[in-house]
């Protein structure tokens, strides 16, 4: 009988078009089965600090804080460039204003959040803002209403903040890429460290013959992935799958790498994350 392994990610539209073919059982999966569990990314960070899954889906920030029980996978990962998280207003506000107001933010460790920090030491010289955490999808709203006074955005927001009259300050991806010249990291295909060398491999195998799946065969996922994509429309859910799913999320390869190690660093440098001594791939 196959072992099986609890696995998690999230309902937005990338990751269910990645793990498509894992899903309904049409990849080889050398022998493993896979007990899967979608929620949003936030539930996903939080649940991972009781070790609740085996492979997870994670904001890189979240790993960060994890990095002793889970390590990082390369295949399946969310990066690239043009895609971050955007600081968004009403009109007429300023980023210098946001020293004193209240910043919707979508999950305390949400690689948004992190970003967040780093861009507001390095143009602010300021890295503890005042912030709330919100589901992602509320934040827009939150603004609307006056709940807030900013809002740092992520997935589909980055399509739609216009519709809702809102003005985008910043683009973090932008910043980052200006700063390093390198692909934004945003989330992560993680799994136990108390796994086997054998499993870790063969689970890594697997997530890519997977999106090799759905990039050959992507009109066979839209059913799944328009399950999970709530009220969002087919232009956008295409848009959310383009601008997500990538070379890198086939293999993160040199440049994803030196990526991911320079998020990390900077973010320890900033005291942003804690320190580890666990390394940070799994395999």
């Amino acid at each position: 009988m196959p072992q099986s392994l609890s696995l998690a990610y999230s309902t937005c539209p990338n990751d269910t078009f990645i793990f498509y073919a894992i899903a309904h059982g049409l990849v080889n999966c050398g022998g493993l089965s896979y007990n899967i569990t979608l929620e949003d990314v936030e539930t996903l960070n939080l649940n991972a600090i009781e070790q609740r899954y085996d492979i997870t889906k994670l904001s890189f920030a979240a790993l960060g804080f994890l990095q002793d029980s889970y390590g990082l996978l390369r295949t399946g990962a969310a990066l690239g460039r043009g895609c971050g998280p955007l600081i968004v207003a009403r009109p007429g506000a300023a980023v210098d204003l946001m020293r004193s107001a209240l910043i919707a933010i979508p999950g305390e460790r949400t690689t948004a959040n992190l970003l967040l920090g780093l861009f507001l030491k390095d143009q602010l010289n300021f890295k503890t803002p005042l912030v709330t955490a919100m589901c992602f999808d509320r934040i827009m709203p939150a603004l609307c209403e006056k709940k807030i006074d900013f809002g740092v955005i992520i997935h589909e927001g980055r399509f739609t903040y216009q519709d809702h009259g809102l003005v985008c300050l910043a683009d973090l991806g932008q910043w980052w890429e200006q700063k390093t010249a390198l692909p934004i990291p945003l989330g992560a295909i993680a799994i136990r460290r108390d796994l086997s060398e054998a499993i870790k491999n063969t689970v890594e195998n697997t997530i890519g013959a997977s999106v090799r799946f759905a990039f050959n065969n992507r009109d066979a996922t839209g059913d799944y992935v328009k399950k999970y994509a709530a009220e969002m429309s087919g232009t956008v859910i295409t848009q959310h799958i383009d601008l997500y799913v990538n070379r890198f999320s086939y293999d993160l390869g040199e440049e994803g790498v030196r990526a991911v190690e320079r998020l990390f660093k900077m973010a320890r440098k900033a005291n942003l994350l804690p320190e580890s001594n666990a390394p940070l791939w799994a395999c």
